[in-house]
């Protein structure tokens, strides 16, 4: 099996791009790329059996119908709506959902800078499905969304502070608790860039999501969910410890 994963930025800059292949026995990066254009992630998603992007696939549906409404004029709060109106323009049903499994927020597609590279996802899902791929946002085709902040906080790792400006030491730190909880995790001659650069250690956290995704020990939405995070997206957080994404049998 080979998972990708995408740390993806608005811009080809800081756009980083992992590709793992599982063994029987072992989880090996045969890849780490890093400012990737679109072009290059749909052609390694040709030859991935899952890939995981790191951004939101859609936006919320209050947003959606806000934005619509607001072009007719006919936008109305009602009294001491204001506070939990505007959460729920934010936020996403699967944002709500990290935050209630994990206490982490994720930052609003709709009013956060990250909106910038949901643009760009939203194109990138496009040449997806003209490549022939099935781009499903709740995570049961080819592609899945991922969030590896609350992933590396499932797995009892740090998920805050790495990616700050003078926090070198820290993420280094990091990919040491990362290799020990992993012990079969062979990051090979791309240990240096992981090491180096957040944005490559970000997509093979990525990638390490997408396996669960990809074996079914990640969540996934309920019926009632699904008929939300089909236009939303759907995050899909890992249910099994670091072990539990090399113990299984390959299909």
């Amino acid at each position: 099996m080979l998972t990708l994963g995408v740390d993806l930025a608005a811009a080809d800059k800081r756009t980083a791009m992992a590709t793992i292949e599982w063994l029987s026995d072992r989880a090996v990066v045969r890849d780490l790329v890093l400012d990737v254009s679109d072009v290059q992630i749909v052609e390694a998603g040709q030859h991935a059996d899952k890939v995981g992007l790191d951004c939101p696939l859609g936006w919320p549906e209050p947003f959606i119908a806000l934005v619509t409404a607001h072009q007719a004029g006919h936008v109305s709060v009602g009294d001491g709506e204001g506070a939990p109106w505007r959460r729920r323009l934010a936020y996403r049903q699967t944002d709500e959902v990290v935050r209630q499994e994990t206490g982490i927020v994720p930052l609003s597609v709709a009013a956060d800078r990250i909106g910038h590279a949901a643009f760009r996802c939203a194109g990138l899902l496009s040449m997806f499905a003209a490549a022939g791929q099935d781009v499903d946002r709740c995570g049961d085709g080819k592609i899945v969304e991922v969030y590896p902040a609350a992933a590396l906080s499932r797995w009892g790792l740090t998920h805050r502070g790495y990616k700050a400006r003078g926090q070198q030491l820290q993420h280094l730190d990091l990919v040491t608790a990362l290799c020990a909880a992993m012990p079969w995790l062979e990051l090979g001659a791309f240990e240096t860039l992981v090491r180096r650069s957040h944005d490559a250690f970000d997509s093979v956290i990525a990638a390490l999501c997408t396996r669960a995704a990809a074996i079914g020990k990640a969540t996934r939405p309920n019926d009632d969910q699904r008929v939300i995070a089909r236009t939303e997206g759907w995050i899909a957080l890992p249910t099994c410890p670091p072990s539990g994404l090399i113990e299984v049998a390959e299909v």
